[in-house]
């Protein structure tokens, strides 16, 4: 609760665009709000700015690039996000990605902001190439991330416990957060009957990006089906020209003439993809927690994806689905054999996916554990301000007294 008469305690959320706040991160800005924080979102902004106005938060539209590692372009989003601390003069800095808890949490010491919020949505592609370069990248990354968990006021948040064992914390450190992901409303996800079969259809619903595997899945199903599996492939989701490792529409299409392959392109009803689909796949490389195989668990579905972290946040091996080494084509294929083959199994795996989101992954649980965090910072920030309050009228009376 907020004292009456007492100004509105303030949270800058710097997020790395505005499709992803929209899509994964508008449950951390609901908590803020039943916690009585004014919200403010900064972030680049392409088409999504109306519905992050619309839900009552305000808008910084960020100027710099995402995915730069060149010096001058980090400086002056360095720079910037600085400008913009200052200007808001929130009580809370919240930054998600990692790109942001490096840049924002830098930036939000420099301004002097005492309580800061690190979100660690997933290690990125730093992590997954390999070479000097990215080594380089990922010990500086280790190093400035280990300065700002350090510091007084801070929280870390994760999605996945290797993630944070991989930045050197413990999970029962009590600077930590663990979350279910972007959560998911149940509601949404009605756990209904498959549809007929055969074909046992095949959902993908990520980035097309070479990160998530689709070119894996694509292989892993063509496999299948030469192993006379009768199994087709639908692939949900949008090229990134932003991202470097972006497929393009030309690669997308040729795949999509292979039989038993299907691009669609970006939908904004998982729900729909999952009512019409026996089975979700992801093949990525690795996540923070993938919201596509939550969505799935969700409408229980079985899932097929590398036994990579994240993902194995959500599947364990033949509980909610199978967990197949990164880069087996050959497994993978397996796996799409079996479910493909044995309607009690998919049934079986799929009532398991459903009781495992229940347990920690609904947008329910993802909004109290933000509310709970938020609302010990501004009982922090409310002693903080007391005290120091406290401690200038003790001044005041002190001068008063020497001057008698």
């Amino acid at each position: 609760m907020i004292a009456a008469g007492t100004a509105m305690p303030k949270i800058l959320n710097f997020a790395p665009e505005d499709w992803a706040f929209v899509s994964h991160f508008r449950p951390m800005a609901q908590a803020a709000r039943a916690c009585g924080l004014k919200v403010v979102v900064a972030t680049r902004v392409h088409r999504h700015a109306a519905a992050i106005v619309d839900e009552g938060l305000a808008l910084v539209a960020l100027q710099s690039r995402r995915g730069s590692l060149n010096p001058l372009a980090l400086a002056r989003g360095l720079v910037e996000m600085v400008r913009v601390i200052r200007a808001e003069q929130p009580t809370m800095v919240h930054c998600i990605s990692l790109p942001m808890v490096v840049l924002g949490g830098l930036a939000a010491r420099i301004a002097g902001r005492p309580r800061v919020i690190l979100s660690v949505t997933g290690l990125g592609y730093v992590w997954i190439e390999s070479g000097l370069a990215p080594a380089i990248v990922r010990a500086i990354v280790r190093q400035a991330f280990t300065y700002l968990a350090d510091r007084p006021g801070t929280t870390c948040v994760f999605e996945n416990t290797e993630d944070l064992r991989e930045l050197g914390l413990d999970p029962r450190d009590p600077r930590v957060v663990l979350v279910g992901g972007a959560g998911v409303d149940p509601q949404a996800f009605q756990c209904g009957p498959e549809p007929p079969a055969p074909p046992v259809r095949i959902a993908v619903l990520a980035r097309m990006i070479k990160p998530k595997g689709i070119a894996e899945a694509v292989a892993a199903v063509a496999r299948a089906r030469a192993q006379g599996a009768g199994v087709e492939l639908d692939l949900y989701g949008a090229p990134d020209p932003s991202n470097r490792t972006s497929y393009t529409d030309a690669d997308l299409q040729r795949w999509a003439a292979e039989p038993g392959i299907h691009w669609h392109g970006p939908t904004g009803d998982a729900a729909a993809v999952y009512r019409d689909h026996h089975v979700a796949m992801l093949l990525s490389v690795r996540e923070g927690l993938p919201k596509s195989l939550v969505e799935a668990a969700a409408a229980g579905r079985p899932i097929v994806a590398t036994d990579v972290p994240g993902c194995r946040e959500l599947v364990r091996q033949g509980r909610e689905g199978f967990l197949v080494p990164l880069g087996d084509i050959e497994a993978a294929a397996g796996a799409l054999v079996k479910l493909a083959g044995d309607g009690a199994l998919r049934q079986r795996l799929g009532a398991a996916a459903r009781a495992r989101f229940n347990e920690r992954f609904t947008i329910a649980a993802v909004i109290a554990a933000f509310a709970d965090l938020y609302r010990s910072l501004v009982a922090t920030a409310g002693r903080c301000d007391a005290t120091a309050a406290l401690g200038s009228r003790d001044s005041g009376r002190d001068e008063r007294a020497q001057v008698k």
